[in-house]
């Protein structure tokens, strides 16, 4: 009986300690996901974006640390380091690739053939080749994509209900952006429409920027249109002041370029998106593949009027365009 009681109590003993070890080891066997973000410009101008991503991340259930770890690299605006970023993001072995712009995602599909990949707001994928199409993705790239390339024209619309007399627009645009580039060949017809030209001043790194408002300062163009970019996102706060200093309405699909104190936005909101593309790295995670994801595309377009800044330029914003905005800062 001895040594029946001697060995039930070391089964049980034993059992304890398998019971208490099984979390341990379930725990040691969930490995969080490694999520690789090629960011376009700083952390500390950009960031809010990743925070947008994280809190998506926690609406779909999953917690930073737990259930996945972020690795973000930055470009700092140099859209020619993408490429080498990628090479090194690759080496930390990612679950999957978030992309912030159009050479990101070159750079990720070239660099990692394999890996998934998703877009945070991406402007036209299908027309730069990243993706086959909205619904039918294919390969191993999907997210959100923005439609910045139908809005952008529609600006020169605003600030003429504003400036009816402006006829000439500068355009801002990454040159490094093969998009940004589209968009702006495509604005002269846009324009002619409403009696305008288009002045392009394209730039490469955020260095370039003053030399460009240099350049816009000899042309006298009567409002700037900036277009949407993740470099252009991340410079917000120097494109407002300078248009401020040199006197020039602005209007972008970039709504945080109004909070930073240009006169129009008139676009999608990246927060949202950012959040949105959360969803894409759940269902992927939960064994989906890319391929079969179709990409969304925002349904929501807001108008974002600075009053304040309209005062300080001695413009008078018709009540009409209030009534029609989303918000207006004052």
């Amino acid at each position: 009986m001895q040594f029946d009681h001697l060995k039930r109590r070391e089964f049980i003993t034993l059992l304890g300690g398998a019971a208490a070890a099984w979390p341990l080891a379930a725990r040691a066997q969930h490995k969080p996901a490694r999520i690789g973000i090629l960011g376009s410009g700083l952390a500390v101008t950009s960031g809010f974006l990743i925070a947008a991503f994280i809190e998506g991340m926690r609406e779909n259930g999953l917690v930073e640390g737990r259930d996945y770890v972020l690795d973000v690299l930055w470009a700092q605006g140099d859209y020619a380091r993408f490429p080498k970023l990628a090479a090194e993001l690759l080496q930390r072995n990612p679950s999957m690739i978030l992309v912030t712009t159009i050479a990101a995602a070159r750079a990720a599909q070239r660099t990692a053939p394999t890996t998934p990949i998703v877009m945070t707001s991406l402007t036209d994928p299908v027309g730069t080749g990243l993706i086959d199409s909205l619904s039918r993705p294919g390969g191993n790239t999907t997210g959100v994509s923005t439609m910045a390339q139908d809005l952008t024209s529609k600006g020169l619309e605003l600030i003429r209900d504003i400036i009816p007399r402006a006829k000439t627009f500068a355009a801002l645009f990454n040159s490094a952006n093969p998009i940004n580039r589209r968009i702006v060949n495509d604005l002269p017809k846009e324009a002619e429409a409403v009696g305008a030209t288009i002045q392009p001043a394209g730039f490469a790194t955020p260095g370039e920027l003053e030399q460009v408002f240099d350049v816009l300062k000899l042309r006298h163009p009567d409002a700037l249109v900036v277009v949407a970019d993740g470099m252009l996102i991340d410079q917000r706060e120097r494109i407002a002041t300078l248009a401020l200093q040199h006197r020039l309405p602005t209007v972008s699909p970039i709504l945080e370029l109004a909070d930073a104190g240009g006169l129009i936005g008139y676009g999608s909101s990246r927060i949202d998106m950012y959040r949105r593309a959360a969803y894409y790295v759940k269902r992927i995670l939960d064994g989906m593949k890319p391929a079969d994801l179709p990409v969304e595309q925002p349904t929501r377009v807001d108008l974002v009027v600075n009053l304040n800044t309209a005062k300080a330029l001695g413009l008078t914003v018709p009540d009409t365009l209030l009534a029609r905005a989303n918000r207006v800062i004052e």
